[in-house]
């Protein structure tokens, strides 16, 4: 029987020098990489701001302070497995306080990049995350 359930994220819009802060799906859905914000779950008694601060150094290496919230969203959406999940995005605009980047491994991401914001077009983004540059820029 496939289930539902929800599930809180906090993402961060870092950008820096004309160029955004991206990781790269570890597993791309039909093949093709898929890029999103460095971010993810919110573990147990932590909080969004919290989350997305150790999300940051977990998956890029890059620490990052002054988080000021954008945006909060909310999809839901079919696993290949049947399950539905309801996924909320609180979204975060985040300063980079370090910048020698690490990659994350074994976990959702595996690779991490500065993307020049004018290369933006190139790369297959998360709905979400384009959102979220776009509204940075606006």
């Amino acid at each position: 029987m496939a289930e539902q359930r929800s599930s809180a994220r906090a993402y961060g819009v870092c950008i820096y020098d004309d160029r955004v802060l991206l990781v790269r799906a570890a597993k791309p859905h039909e093949g093709q990489a898929l890029w999103w914000l460095p971010g993810g779950g919110i573990d147990f008694g932590e909080s969004a701001t919290e989350a997305v601060v150790r999300e940051f150094l977990e998956e890029t290496g890059i620490e990052v302070g002054f988080p000021h919230l954008l945006d909060v969203t909310s999809d839901t959406r079919f696993r290949d497995n049947g399950d539905r999940i309801h996924t909320i995005r609180i979204i975060y605009r985040v300063t980079a306080l370090t910048f020698e980047l690490s990659h994350e491994v074994d976990g959702t991401t595996d690779f991490a990049q500065w993307v020049d914001l004018r290369e933006l077009h190139n790369y297959a983004l998360a709905p979400y995350a384009r959102v979220s540059i776009e509204s940075v820029l606006a």
